[in-house]
């Protein structure tokens, strides 16, 4: 559906990107303006990535943009073409299965995406036409619908509230399943609308709407609504206060009638489900890397083999020998359409070197293994009722490499539960309780806290099935804000004598210490943001004073003030903020009828602007929240999270750095990080902070930061930094004049590095995503985890290598960006020691095991064509190819990948230093890679030449007969399946019944698969080569022999070396394995 935008000249502006959207489709009054009535999608929602009839191309071309999947369909195309060795069916059936398995588990999940939207889609919604309510199914809701939402349901599209229930015009919306946060919401209805209450009187409004076309941020909207009244418009502003967002949910209001402006995929709920991009970890890289090598080799293989092919058949005896004359055509053929032809044959003959069932097994155990972190009951959380979430599993294995963790302060390392600890005014503390002296300073600043905030009152017992008790009397009030701050306030007040009631028809109403309600009518209200970090209100007392109440962090409120007692306060916010308490300073200003006229025209100027509106809203603010006369502070405590230090040390211990990255003032997020062991006592801390950037030139501290640490190395290795995001922006923007600023970003990275734990202070959101880019990018490229609890985490928890989410109070935005999320930030322990450590270790063990078997399957069918004259000749039958990576050997590996435990949990929470043993992708280094290729090598030579020698003419049967190159290649293939098991028994630490059933399982399969083969004499085969034979080779003693010798020759050095290596030079993970095995020794 194509939109067609509007050009649209109002008040000087040139806005382009627009719609019009006309209430309940009646055109505008004759001479008003032109009807251009626009093309907007339905109502319907699509989440599903297919169709019925693009499933299957589209699948298949997903699958094919692999190169492992593309390869094999080539090798596949190779065979159907040219006459090869060996059957096509022997990789078109791994292929085949590889494709199937994937294509039905994205089928499925798409089927399941189909299926939540046909219900949300045929979801009946209330309409209202010609003044009476009809119901249709969501999906055929329009743009310009007035529709009517009762309370508890849930809004079908976007919507802007017209009018409510309730007398003032507000609605209560909780906006959970888009940002987590449960806090009721209040929203407003249109100034001239809310008086309509009726189908009737709703089906009589006649107004435009304009406002911007779709975009996805959830709190940004903008727009206005020309009401008519008498053919005349009154143009009223529209913004994020007005507009209710698919998903949000009604509540505490009976019903509303609102106009639908955004439907189906235009809506921000549908705008925000773009999907995030494709993280990749480290292991994939490994695999792809070496799998490129084993390209070259299978390519290298090939050549070899077509050069020597050539120079054998140059003897004429051996090119044509009698019994295998060429036909006429064949003799005609160009010797390079030849070589060309022989190379792709020798090609499709070992190309099982490349395992391409690796990459499902890795799927599966991806995809499995991930249930582990959601079933494990230590990471539940019974509180909140939540366990631990995987939304990406693709990442498991990246969990047990982390070098950098960067956190959130507030409600990730703390419980975003705040207190009201104590308040000053002019210099006077006063704690909860206290008795006051009633002087009028001190009620003032009560009254401003009582009032300059967005909290509402619920006159009930319960909401969303939680109790709460503020209790007044009889009845139970409480409060709820989407602030926990704002909340701790006002309970604050209350404590001290001043609560706040309610507000009603515009009135906020306070019980003072005299149990007198004083009301004060709302004016206005400039909201918090997080740049000018305050909010203020414009209240009229009862006297008919007007008075601006201003609260916010200090940093904003003090250069505003050009009265009372700033040093006094200020003193008392810096002890505070030593202490690890939130601090918010308190100003107001009283204003003149005249003032509040000049206000009231810069804020609706500002307010009906179209374009560039926040803009010139916090240009009005700026010049409104000034000359304000200080009253006091408060202090709020926001307490750490349970066992929050223990995980810290313990992720120091791992030799993780640890980085606090929060919005919070300096004193108070150095005060958190003391408390949770970030810092020690006998940390060296190093500050970089606009403080200090003022003494000196930032070049110099620069330089003295580093010779300092350098210079102390000797004694202490020991080493914090706490800089804050003034000076961040320093070094990471290099001014142009001065020819030394380009190395500020690398000093400043050579700084870190030698710091244990770094805290950042003052940071913008987008700042904190610049640093994690910043380490990331660094020439050592460590693997980074970002873990936050809040909206302004989600840029870092994007940007890092693994992005952990809380289940916070900030909502669940960083829960639902993030690849994996967990009730409280002490999971973090467990998630990373144990089951990042266990992941890593089974992955790594799954790759270089892949490979190695594939190694000792082809190795033997390279050497055997220096003995059959280069003719091609498969040594194994066309069934033992196509099973041995599908069946044979598939399942073991995939049971170890998942259950293995080379140390006991609790031991690697105890230990965490064990998880260096791993760091730096360790397992999956080329030295050990290219010790699992050349014992691979070893182990194929062995068992052909062990069998050539053994075999070399002598008769095994008891009747005198000879064995065929099919036994031979059976006997070779025997040794190899059992080779390849044992070894993966020989590298297991953690045993359970299943690993017993599934290894010796797959043997006995084999076994019992090899004598049904050869046994029966099948009708759809075209040939019986294998029949008898596999009987024929076991009824023989000497092959049996034979067997037990090969695969105990190969297995001899693995296992010397294990020992050597154990005896010499341990690991610490093998010295806790060999401590544990003595103590359940002294303990039999």
């Amino acid at each position: 559906n194509s939109l067609k935008t509007s050009l649209w000249m109002c008040e000087g502006e040139n806005w382009v990107d627009s719609r019009t959207v006309y209430i309940g489709h009646k055109e505008p009054p004759p001479g008003t303006e032109a009807f251009i009535q626009q093309r907007f999608p339905d109502n319907r929602i699509v989440s599903c990535k297919y169709t019925f009839w693009n499933f299957i191309p589209k699948n298949m071309f997903e699958q094919f943009r692999r190169v492992a999947n593309f390869y094999f369909l080539v090798i596949f195309l190779v065979q159907l073409i040219i006459d090869t060795p060996t059957s096509p069916i022997t990789s078109g059936l791994p292929l085949f299965f590889v494709i199937t398995v994937t294509a039905i588990k994205q089928g499925y999940e798409d089927w399941l995406r189909h299926k939540a939207d046909k219900a949300v889609n045929e979801c009946p919604v209330q309409v209202v036409q010609n003044g009476k309510i009809i119901c249709k199914q969501s999906r055929r809701l329009r743009v310009g619908d007035v529709v009517l939402v009762k309370e508890d349901e849930t809004f079908p599209c976007d919507l802007i509230l017209l009018s409510s229930s309730r007398d003032d015009g507000t609605c209560y919306v909780t906006t959970a399943s888009l940002d987590g946060e449960s806090s009721h919401k209040t929203y407003y209805a249109v100034q001239d609308t809310k008086a309509f209450t009726t189908e009737e009187e709703v089906s009589c409004i006649h107004a435009t709407i304009e406002c911007e076309q779709p975009q996805p941020d959830l709190y940004k909207f903008v727009g206005r609504i020309n009401v008519y009244m008498n053919n005349e418009p009154v143009a009223r502003p529209l913004g994020s206060e007005n507009l209710l967002l698919r998903g949000a949910t009604l509540k505490n209001t009976e019903h509303i009638y609102a106009v639908a402006i955004y439907t189906g995929m235009e809506t921000k709920m549908a705008l925000n489900y773009q999907s995030k991009s494709q993280k990749r970890s480290a292991v994939e890289k490994s695999m792809n890397a070496y799998l490129v090598v084993y390209l070259c080799i299978l390519i290298s293989k090939a050549v070899i083999n077509t050069g020597l092919k050539y120079l054998w058949q140059s003897d004429p005896n051996r090119d044509e020998p009698w019994y295998n004359e060429r036909t006429d055509t064949e003799r005609q053929r160009h010797i390079l359409i030849r070589a060309f032809t022989d190379f792709l044959a020798f090609m499709v003959l070992f190309n099982y070197i490349i395992p391409v069932s690796m990459y499902v097994t890795v799927e599966m155990q991806k995809f499995l293994g991930s249930y582990f972190i959601m079933w494990d009951d230590e990471m539940l959380d019974e509180e909140l009722g939540e366990r631990a979430v995987v939304n990406t599993s693709d990442l498991n294995e990246e969990l047990g490499q982390v070098e950098y963790v960067f956190t959130d302060k507030t409600g990730t390392l703390t419980e975003n539960n705040m207190e009201f600890i104590e308040c000053c005014v002019d210099g006077h503390v006063y704690i909860p309780h206290a008795i006051c002296n009633g002087q009028e300073r001190e009620e003032l600043f009560f009254r401003a806290l009582c009032l300059c905030h967005t909290v509402q009152v619920k006159e009930e017992e319960t909401v969303d099935g939680i109790k709460h008790g503020i209790h007044q009397g009889k009845s139970s009030s409480f409060y709820i804000s989407s602030s926990p701050d704002e909340v701790a306030l006002v309970e604050g007040m209350k404590r001290l004598g001043f609560t706040y009631l309610r507000l009603k028809d515009g009135q906020m109403e306070i019980l003072n210490r005299d149990d007198e309600v004083e009301r004060f009518e709302l004016l206005e209200v400039l909201t918090f943001d997080s740049v000018r970090r305050r909010m203020s209100v414009i209240v009229r007392a009862g006297s008919g004073e007007m008075y601006l109440f201003c609260k916010g962090a200090d940093s904003s409120i003090f250069p505003r003030v050009i009265k009372g007692k700033v040093e006094q306060v200020k003193a008392r916010v810096e002890l505070n903020a030593v202490e690890g308490l939130r601090t918010l300073c308190v100003a107001y200003r009283p204003l003149s009828p005249e003032q509040y006229q000049q206000v009231c025209h810069q804020l609706s100027g500002a307010k009906l602007a179209l374009q560039d509106r926040d803009k010139q809203l916090a240009e009005a603010y700026d010049i409104i929240e000034r000359d304000l006369i200080l009253l006091g502070a408060t202090a709020v405590e926001d307490r750490l999270q349970e066992k929050a230090a223990d995980t810290i040390e313990s992720l120091h211990q791992a030799g993780m750095k640890v980085w606090v990255l929060t919005g919070d003032k300096m004193e108070t997020a150095a005060a958190t990080c003391y408390a949770s062991k970030l810092f020690r006592r006998s940390t060296q801390i190093l500050e970089l902070t606009t403080k200090r950037t003022e003494e000196q030139s930032l070049h110099d501290l620069h330089l003295h930061g580093v010779f300092y640490l350098f210079s102390l190395s000797g004694d202490c290795t020991d080493f914090g930094l706490i800089i804050d995001g003034a000076t961040l922006s320093a070094v990471m923007r290099p001014g142009q004049e001065d020819s030394n600023s380009g190395n500020y970003k690398e000093i400043f990275l050579e700084i870190c590095r030698n710091c244990s734990a770094v805290l950042c202070c003052r940071m913008a959101p987008l700042q904190k995503a610049q640093i994690v880019k910043m380490i990331k990018a660094s020439k050592e490229h460590p693997i980074t985890l970002a873990v936050g609890d809040g909206a302004n985490d989600v840029s870092m928890i994007l940007e890092a290598h693994v992005g952990i989410g809380i289940m916070g109070k900030e909502g669940r935005q960083a829960v639902r960006n993030s690849d994996y999320a967990i009730p409280k930030f002490k999971h973090l322990k467990k998630m990373l020691l144990v089951h990042g450590h266990y992941y890593y270790i089974r992955i790594s063990e799954l790759v270089q095991y892949f490979f190695y078997k594939n190694v000792v399957f082809m190795f033997p069918q390279f050497i055997y064509q220096f003995f059959c004259g280069f003719s091609q000749q498969p040594l194994y039958d066309t069934a033992y190819l196509t099973l041995y990576n599908i069946s044979f050997t598939s399942l073991p590996i995939l049971l170890y990948s998942l259950m293995e435990q080379h140390i006991n949990m609790d031991i690697l929470k105890k230990d965490p230093s064990l998880y260096k043993d791993i760091a730096k992708n360790c397992l999956l280094r080329w030295p050990i890679f290219i010790y699992w290729t050349v014992l691979g090598v070893y182990d194929a030579m062995v068992m052909f030449f062990g069998a050539y020698f053994l075999f070399d003419n002598t008769s095994f049967t008891s009747n005198g007969q000879m064995f065929g190159n099919w036994t031979f290649g059976t006997l070779v293939f025997t040794v190899l399946v059992f080779t390849v098991t044992f070894k993966l028994v020989l590298d297991t630490h953690y045993w359970t019944w299943i690993n017993h059933f599934v290894i010796w399982g797959s043997l006995v399969f084999f076994v019992v698969f090899s004598l049904l083969w050869g046994g029966i004499i099948w009708p759809f085969l075209n040939y019986q080569r294998m029949y008898y034979v596999f009987m024929q080779m076991l009824s023989s003693g000497p092959a049996w022999l034979s067997i037990i010798l090969l695969i105990t020759v190969c297995l001899l050095p693995d296992v010397v070396k294990k020992v050597i290596w154990r005896a010499l030079w341990p690991t610490t993970t093998e010295k806790i394995q060999v401590g544990a095995i003595t103590s359940m020794e002294t303990l039999d």
